[in-house]
């Protein structure tokens, strides 16, 4: 039985090796998802997988193209599928440009810079794949000890953007670089990439010993544990002089960058809701986010128009990391009338969607009773 094992997992070794010879790089997820079975099951869970499959930025890049042409297209596909621009698949024809930031692109990244208007990833597809680990060998391929991939910095090509007008669009490393988590140099894969005991390699092709990895379904602002994470609320009421009194305070105290971070477009709502007991419901809310205009002073609010033509910010009410923010509402509600007051907390992160479910999540709900 264990010879037959071993040969097994001796001919899967061969099987791997063979296939490296005739690699033509960048592969596909699949190819790689043959040795490291579990890692790509989590990659396919990420919003990074689905970075171009995503109707709604299929629809979104459409509506781009449309209004500025084919240089727009190219734009999109810098960070939703880089592959497809540096391989000049920009009709994305090949597999491997729809598979988003797959894994041959991050573990072909060498450094990343700074020093121009955006930061640059210097991308080697080889049969030498770079990663966090050093001392490590592979059947298959080569392996390269990357420092970046220990860093925020592997992030900032992507989440880092100003547009051709000079605009910062995107700003979530410089958010995280200017914060304490910044000077700590606590990294995004500390709270993106949880590390989970698992197979770095599947063992039908090599038996190893569990070891400890990077989780690579990299939840983000769509996962409720991560929103949950980020901010913490309290909610109080009084009466007050014949009004109804409410006051939420909320901290960012779990997110290294604003709430909400990414596209000017996406908000943090509070909505607080006051309903007398024999009276009308009452609401109000707070919009949290970052106003953008283009440059005749016209606020944008189609998130392609963000990329291209914004030029300027009008507001940002956004919460930093390790700020607290307090809100207070004033109802009419007279003393002595019972009121069941909520405050509810909503992630509007898609504008172009159809529907309520794919626009938005309520991932946080405070309730009181005010006798």
């Amino acid at each position: 039985m264990y010879r037959a094992l071993y040969l097994v997992s001796l001919l899967s070794i061969v099987t791997c090796m063979g296939w490296s010879a005739e690699l033509t790089v960048p592969s596909s997820a699949e190819f790689c998802g043959d040795c490291h079975r579990a890692i790509e099951e989590g990659w396919k869970q990420s919003a990074h997988s689905q970075a171009v499959e995503s109707r709604l930025f299929q629809d979104a890049m459409k509506l781009a193209e449309t209004d500025y042409g084919v240089s727009a297209r190219k734009t999109c596909l810098s960070c939703h599928s880089p592959i497809a621009v540096q391989s000049g698949d920009l009709a994305l024809i090949k597999k491997v440009s729809w598979e988003g930031i797959t894994c041959d692109y991050c573990h072909s990244i060498r450094d990343v810079t700074l020093t121009g208007p955006n930061p640059k990833a210097t991308v080697d597809y080889s049969l030498v794949k770079s990663g966090p680990w050093k001392d490590v060998t592979s059947p298959a391929h080569g392996t390269a000890f990357s420092a970046v991939h220990t860093s925020a910095l592997i992030c900032a090509s992507c989440h880092e953007y100003r547009n051709s007008l000079g605009f910062p669009v995107l700003t979530t490393y410089s958010e995280w670089s200017k914060s304490a988590y910044g000077a700590k140099n606590q990294s995004c894969q500390s709270c993106h990439m949880d590390q989970v005991k698992g197979n770095v390699v599947d063992p039908r092709v090599q038996r190893t010993a569990e070891a400890t990895i990077n989780l690579h379904q990299i939840p983000g602002s769509h996962s409720m544990q991560q929103l949950e994470k980020a901010l913490h609320a309290q909610l109080s009421a009084t009466h007050q002089g014949g009004q109804l009194q409410i006051v939420v305070e909320i901290t960012n105290r779990g997110a290294g960058h604003f709430v909400p971070t990414g596209s000017p477009m996406r908000q943090l709502i509070l909505e607080v809701r006051a309903d007398p007991y024999g009276g009308a419901q009452m609401r109000a809310r707070r919009v949290f986010r970052r106003t953008v205009a283009d440059a005749k002073g016209a606020t944008i609010e189609r998130e392609s128009q963000a990329f291209i033509k914004g030029a300027k910010e009008i507001s940002d009410t956004r919460i930093p990391p390790g700020v607290t923010r307090t809100e207070t509402f004033t109802f009419q509600v007279p003393q002595g009338m019972r009121t069941q007051v909520e405050a509810d907390f909503i992630y509007y992160y898609s504008p172009m969607a159809t529907t309520e479910a794919q626009q938005q999540v309520k991932f946080l709900s405070l309730r009181r009773l005010v006798e």
